[in-house]
């Protein structure tokens, strides 16, 4: 009845032995189930192995590492130096166009708010 009421409990003797304890075993289960895990996608891998050696299928990685290694071959007995994937000059045309915007709407302003934009 003490207890109902906000009374002083009664403590375990045991009470921290006994959640070290269950702390330990809550710990070795979670090793188990990531060991069991690690295991069956280990076994998932040899078989999709077998299969990729099968029908002649490629990872994504080796793939990415062949082409890597075709374009620095290519750029091995070039005299020219690679193309850059962006032509010089095409983000500087969009800078200035945003300038010529902004400057275009500043026009339209009052007076003192056009002080206000170009400080």
């Amino acid at each position: 009845m003490g207890k109902m009421l906000g009374g002083d409990e009664e403590k375990d003797p045991d009470a921290a032995k006994k959640e070290e304890e269950r702390q330990e075993a809550l710990r070795q289960e979670e090793e188990e189930r990531k060991a069991k895990y690690a295991k069956m996608e280990a076994e998932r891998e040899v078989m999709r192995q077998g299969i990729r050696d099968k029908y002649g299928i490629k990872k994504k990685e080796e793939k990415e590492a062949e082409a890597q290694a075709a374009l620095e071959a290519n750029a091995e007995g070039s005299l020219t130096r690679p193309k850059k994937a962006i032509p010089p000059g095409c983000g500087e045309e969009e800078e200035e166009e945003e300038e010529s915007i902004l400057d275009t709407v500043i026009k339209y302003l009052p007076g003192p708010l056009q002080d206000m934009f170009k400080k």
